[in-house]
């Protein structure tokens, strides 16, 4: 059975509940490793799984099945694409989880990490310190290689010391820092603005120097309100969309 984490949802009860499970689920589909089995455990078994409903878990699997994720087959189970689609718009929902989903599902590569100093631009958000721990990684394409994003990390150092490089090939910074290392998350503040390519984001990504991407920026707090992560992530703005949805309520 594919690994899923969290174990639980901590739930948004401004969000849909089979949103915020689709979204976890689609999360763990897609950082999946290739031995793992592509055939998901029963609806009831999802749902005692994810504390919800069977109901629930129904709806949340059929938004996969929608994508194009999973299959199912009456009487033989439900089965994870094995081609289904990697890229996917930039979607922010107001969940830890829809950000974690956002960022899965692509081939990932370490390209460095080591203690460097806080740029000028986020001294702000490091109150008291002048080096964090960076981490670059390059994402690709499962099927074609073709690299779609690349991201740098500013991690504090007192949290990067318990973080396992090996995850960071499979899981998302935002899911290796609250699955795997245990940071009680209250908040990601996202900016999402275009740019033109700088000569590193060009030759990282394959693309033309000053053609148009998408630069992300996410702002990650633990419960006492301290930063914990500044990830910078530069898109490649002809293979992502951006979609923000508002809740009203």
């Amino acid at each position: 059975m594919t690994t899923f984490a969290p174990d639980s949802l901590a739930l948004n009860r401004k969000l849909p509940l089979w949103y915020q499970v689709s979204q976890s689920l689609r999360a763990s589909i897609l950082g999946r490793r290739p031995e793992e089995p592509l055939r998901l455990p029963t609806e009831d078994r999802l749902a005692e799984h994810y504390g919800v409903s069977v109901l629930t878990m129904r709806q949340a699997l059929k938004e996969l099945e929608a994508e194009g994720l999973i299959s199912r087959h009456r009487r033989r189970g439900t089965f994870i694409e094995p081609s289904a689609r990697r890229g996917a718009p930039v979607r922010l929902l107001g969940s830890v989880d829809a950000i974690v989903a956002q960022q899965s599902g692509e081939r990932t590569t370490l390209l460095g990490h080591g203690t460097e100093p806080i740029p000028a631009d986020l001294a702000e958000h490091f109150p008291g310190r002048t080096e964090a721990v960076g981490y670059r990684r390059l994402r690709c394409e499962e099927e074609s290689g073709e690299p779609t994003n690349w991201a740098h990390n500013l991690i504090r150092p007192d949290i990067a010391e318990k973080i396992d490089l090996d995850d960071l090939t499979r899981w998302p910074m935002t899911k290796v820092l609250r699955d795997a290392v245990g940071v009680r998350i209250s908040r990601i503040t996202d900016t999402v603005e275009a740019r033109l390519a700088d000569p590193e984001t060009a030759g990282l990504l394959n693309v033309p120097l000053l053609s148009p991407i998408l630069h992300y920026t996410g702002l990650t707090y633990d419960e006492d309100g301290e930063i914990v992560d500044v990830a910078r992530i530069r898109y490649r703005g002809d293979r992502f969309s951006f979609t923000v949805t508002l809740d009203a309520h």
